[in-house]
């Protein structure tokens, strides 16, 4: 995680460090570790992550309330009915979220817990809890993920894929991640999972790259079964 005493600057040169040349420097500096990240990094190929940086943190937030514990499939049909139901814009603006009828949102797909939380997320962003993205960019990841995951539903995990997706940051591990500690399972040929806490130790080697790791972790099942 970046250091709560970076500068604004240094965090947008951190949110802006994804191109194709950094992904080369970091799976050179991953397979430098050792003989099984080597391995399958040239059995998995070059890192194609690709972020959403157009997106707006709250976009970002309520899209990931719409997939959390569904398959992508099933999260794609939630979105697509909910985004029906505002036909005149791309995406609701949150004060448009709020005026919607709560059972249409319901009908879409939602939980109530669901429901729940994306109104409360519309509501923080429009009372400046949820940052702008511009504003979000002047934040550390720290100072983002203890801001964010006070509002009803939102989990570390929720903020870590917007800090990866949206706000391009090159150097974040979501340690609770079940893909990524199977991956990790994988890579090192272990009989179980590391926990979330050996995955944070064992990350300390990756970074700056931590962003890239994962996203070689998520891949790694399909380079074992290749």
């Amino acid at each position: 995680m970046a250091d709560a005493t970076h500068a604004p600057a240094t965090v947008q040169a951190i949110a802006a460090d994804l191109s194709p040349q950094a992904y080369e420097r970091a799976a050179a500096h991953l397979s430098s570790l050792d003989a099984d990240w080597a391995r399958n990094i040239a059995a998995i190929g070059p890192c194609r992550h690709a972020a959403k940086p157009a997106r707006e943190p709250y976009e970002a937030l309520v899209r990931a309330i719409a997939y959390q514990q569904l398959s992508t499939k099933a999260g794609d049909t939630i979105l697509a009915r909910l985004l029906a139901l505002f036909p005149g814009s791309p995406f609701p603006a949150p004060a448009q979220l709020l005026a919607c009828d709560p059972a249409a949102i319901r009908a879409c797909g939602f939980s109530a817990a669901k429901l729940a939380t994306v109104q409360g997320i519309a509501q923080a962003t429009l009372e400046g809890t949820v940052p702008s993205r511009a504003q979000a960019l002047q934040l550390d990841d720290d100072k983002l993920i203890e801001r964010l995951v006070t509002l009803k539903g939102v989990g570390r995990w929720t903020v870590e894929m917007l800090l990866i997706y949206t706000l391009e940051r090159s150097d974040i591990l979501p340690a609770d991640d079940l893909g990524v500690r199977d991956g990790y399972r994988l890579l090192k040929r272990l009989e179980t999972m590391p926990s979330a806490r050996q995955m944070r130790e064992f990350g300390l080697a990756w970074q700056p790259y931590r962003t890239i790791a994962t996203w070689y972790l998520w891949r790694m099942r399909s380079a074992v079964t290749t």
